[in-house]
C-alpha cells in the first residue's frame, strides 16, 4: 500500500525498536509491538523514526525493519522508513535501504547536525533523496531536534523539488500548526506531532498525527479522530487532559526514548531498553511514570 496523502490518515505510529541488554535488536519482540499497534487501529507504521532511536540505526538495520514491518502488516497498513542523516549521501544510503526492503515511503528530515539551513540547502537534500529513490516522502519538521525551523515557505518550495504527499509537524507553537493546515491542507496531509496538538489540529482540518503516547490509550486511541472532529465535549476535554499529560511524562522523565519504551514495557508489550547511550528508566522515575499512567487510566493500579 502505497504513501499517499488519501492513505496518510488518523494514527500512525513511530514504532520503537526493541533492543536487549547487548544491543541487538529484537526481531520477535518488533514483530509482535507492529502487530499490536495495527491491531489498535494503526493506520500506517513508521520505523527507524525518534521512537525507534534512529541515530543508532545502520542502513542494515532499518532494511531489517523495514521489511519485518513489511511482512508484518501484510498490506493492511502503509510502512515507512525514516531516512534522515547528517549528510545527502547518509540519507540516500538510508533511503536506498528502505526501497530495497520493500518501504511504502520515507520519513525525512532536514539535515540534522547542523545549526541552520539556507533554502538552496534545504532544497538540495530533499531532491538528492528525491532522484535517488522513486519513493513518496513524509516531510519532518520538528525544530527541537534539528535546530531547523520548516517555514511555510521553505514547505511550497520542497514541495516543487520532491514528491512530498505529507508533513509530521512537531513545531510547538500552534499559530504555526493553524497557518500550516490552512494554507495546505488540500495539498498534503498534515499529521500532527505533540499530542497536545492533536485534537485542536484535527479539528481544524489536520489528517491524523504520527506522535508519541497515543497507543498507550488502548481502545480509545481509536476514538481520537471522531472525538476531534465533534464539537469539543466532556470525552473530547478528557482526552485531551490525557493526551497533554502522558506527553509530558514521557517527554520529561529520564533521557528520552527511556520513558516511552518503559511505559510500553508496563503494557506489557516487549520495548526492550535503550540502547547506548541512553539508559533504561528506573527508581523514582518508573514509579513518577506508572502513577501517571494509572492516573490517565491506561494500566490498573
Amino acid at each position: 500500500m502505497k504513501v499517499t496523502r488519501e492513505t496518510l490518515h488518523g494514527a500512525i505510529p513511530a514504532v520503537v525498536t526493541p533492543f536487549a541488554e547487548n544491543g541487538e535488536i529484537m526481531k520477535d519482540a518488533f514483530v509482535q509491538l507492529v502487530d499490536w499497534l495495527i491491531a489498535q487501529g494503526a493506520n500506517g507504521i513508521c520505523v527507524a523514526g525518534d521512537n525507534g532511536e534512529s541515530w543508532t540505526l545502520s542502513a542494515e538495520e532499518r532494511a531489517l525493519l523495514t521489511r519485518l514491518a513489511v511482512e508484518t502488516s501484510r498490506g493492511r497498513v502503509p510502512v515507512m522508513c525514516g531516512a534522515t542523516a547528517a549528510s545527502a549521501g547518509g540519507s540516500v544510503a538510508y533511503a536506498q535501504a528502505a526501497r530495497d526492503a520493500g518501504a511504502d515511503g520515507l520519513l525525512l528530515m532536514p539535515q540534522t547536525y547542523v545549526l541552520k539551513a539556507s533554502r538552496d540547502e534545504l532544497l538540495r537534500r530533499f531532491e538528492a533523496v528525491a532522484k535517488a529513490v522513486d519513493l513518496p516522502i513524509v516531510a519532518y519538521n520538528s525544530p527541537r531536534r534539528t535546530s531547523i525551523d520548516l517555514s511555510l515557505d521553505d514547505l511550497d518550495a520542497l514541495l516543487g523539488v520532491a514528491p512530498i504527499v505529507g508533513l509530521k509537524e512537531s513545531n510547538r507553537d500552534f499559530f504555526h500548526h493553524t497557518h500550516l493546515i490552512e494554507r495546505f491542507r488540500e495539498r498534503i496531509a498534515v499529521l500532527i506531532g505533540p499530542c497536545h496538538y492533536i485534537l485542536p489540529g484535527v479539528a481544524l482540518g489536520a489528517q491524523g498525527f504520527i506522535a508519541t503516547g497515543p497507543e498507550l490509550l488502548g481502545e480509545r486511541n481509536r476514538m481520537i479522530m471522531d472525538v476531534a472532529r465533534r464539537a469539543p465535549d466532556e470525552n473530547y476535554r478528557k482526552l485531551h487532559v490525557h493526551l497533554t499529560t502522558i506527553y509530558q511524562a514521557l517527554m520529561g522523565t529520564g533521557t528520552w526514548p527511556a520513558a516511552f519504551k518503559a511505559a510500553l514495557n508496563l503494557l506489557g508489550q516487549p520495548a526492550g531498553v535503550p540502547r547506548d547511550p541512553v539508559m533504561p528508566l528506573g527508581g523514582a522515575e518508573l514509579e513518577r511514570l506508572r502513577q501517571t499512567m494509572i492516573a490517565c487510566e491506561m494500566i490498573s493500579a
